[in-house]
């Protein structure tokens, strides 16, 4: 007689790591097949907030004394990062928050910092003025077209749960940064009465030790740019739709608010909540949903697919699409911190990172 029936896996994941100490978010894959991952200072214990994957061992990079920060508002080492991304040009960036346990910001902290990975070692640290990065800001996730200006744009959303949401624009070769979206609708987290995520088949709120529940409030989070460069696809952490923006737009600082809301576009319900966004070159959009355990992936025509669904994704966070076609992406239970558990600790060590073949490469913006 046959047993009952249960939910059934979709695709192949592989693990490629497991990490026994602090909680990771990001992580990068570069050209040549180096991994680098972050881990961001929430409680747990971070010898390095950046590391090189090297022989199963997590190596801080670019070294110790870049992971030894003196104060939250130090520039020249990591304070806590929440992502790091290898831009077109096989080059580490680090986006520094500058905000460990989620402290307001200090300027110095909050910095985008470059490393080159022919050397391993930092060529350019950018910081941001205190009206970019406010005191409330928490840059999240970040992505690059340097295909524009002098040596290109970067684009970092602020998640922020206490204050202002919106998108930061960099110019990569003045260092020059800007605010658009500026607590736009479309940046912010959903109320409970449009949006109630549910994760490991239970509502998932912030719920103290002592004190009512809450709903979620991180506003923009996951940031993709689309393979031609011409929009920019951004989702709330707290919502299941995500939005569009023209890039030119974005780039143009003499342009209104206003004229750069104008073209900001409602990319629909995406099915779940998404931590993180990513594309491939061959124009696809990959999405995870955490209340899911899973990526889906639209497709060229509008459509969408399951590219891997496994109990062992409890809450996909970052994906990284490599050049040997695989799609890299952290696993780290990040639904189970105190915060949501009425202060208990339900994560379970190991965290994860895993891959999956996806047959395409990244977009190379350059």
């Amino acid at each position: 007689m046959n047993g009952p029936l249960a939910d059934e896996p979709v695709g192949d994941l592989e693990l490629v790591h497991t990490f026994t100490g602090p909680m990771p978010t990001g992580v990068s894959v570069s050209h040549t097949g180096r991994v680098f991952v972050n881990f961001p200072k929430w409680g747990d214990e971070v010898p390095a907030t950046v590391v090189e994957l090297r022989d199963g061992r997590e190596v801080p990079f670019p070294d110790q004394a870049w992971n030894q920060p003196a104060r939250d508002d130090d520039t020249g080492a990591f304070v806590s990062v929440q992502s790091i991304v290898v831009d077109p040009a096989d080059r580490l960036w680090v986006l520094d928050t500058g905000s460990p346990m989620f402290r307001p910001t200090k300027p110095g902290g909050p910095k985008l910092v470059r490393v080159d990975l022919d050397s391993n070692s930092v060529a350019q640290v950018i910081t941001f003025p205190a009206d970019v990065a406010l005191p409330s800001t928490y840059l999240n996730d970040v992505r690059f077209d340097l295909r524009r200006g002098d040596a290109g744009i970067a684009y970092i959303t602020d998640s922020s749960d206490s204050g202002p949401n919106g998108v930061v624009v960099v110019d990569l070769a003045s260092g020059a940064s800007w605010r658009r979206l500026h607590d736009h609708p479309s940046t912010k987290a959903e109320p409970l009465s449009t949006y109630r995520p549910i994760v490991e088949g239970r509502p998932f709120l912030e719920r103290p030790a002592d004190g009512p529940p809450k709903p979620l409030s991180m506003g923009s989070d996951g940031i993709a740019i689309s393979a031609d460069g011409s929009r920019l696809h951004y989702c709330p952490l707290a919502s299941r739709r995500w939005y569009s923006v023209a890039t030119d737009a974005l780039a143009d600082r003499a342009l209104t608010e206003d004229l750069v809301a104008a073209t900001v576009a409602d990319e629909g319900d995406k099915g779940g909540g998404s931590d993180g966004l990513e594309t491939d070159d061959a124009g696809r959009f990959y999405l995870t949903s955490y209340e899911n355990n899973a990526v889906l992936r639209r497709r060229l025509d509008g459509e969408y697919e399951t590219v891997v669904h496994d109990p062992r994704l409890l809450w996909p966070d970052t994906m990284s699409v490599a050049t040997d076609g695989h799609l890299y992406v952290t696993a780290n239970q990040l639904h189970r911190q105190p915060k949501y558990q009425r202060g208990q600790d339900l994560r379970r060590k190991p965290y994860a990172l895993f891959r999956t073949r996806i047959d395409a490469g990244p977009v190379l913006l350059r």
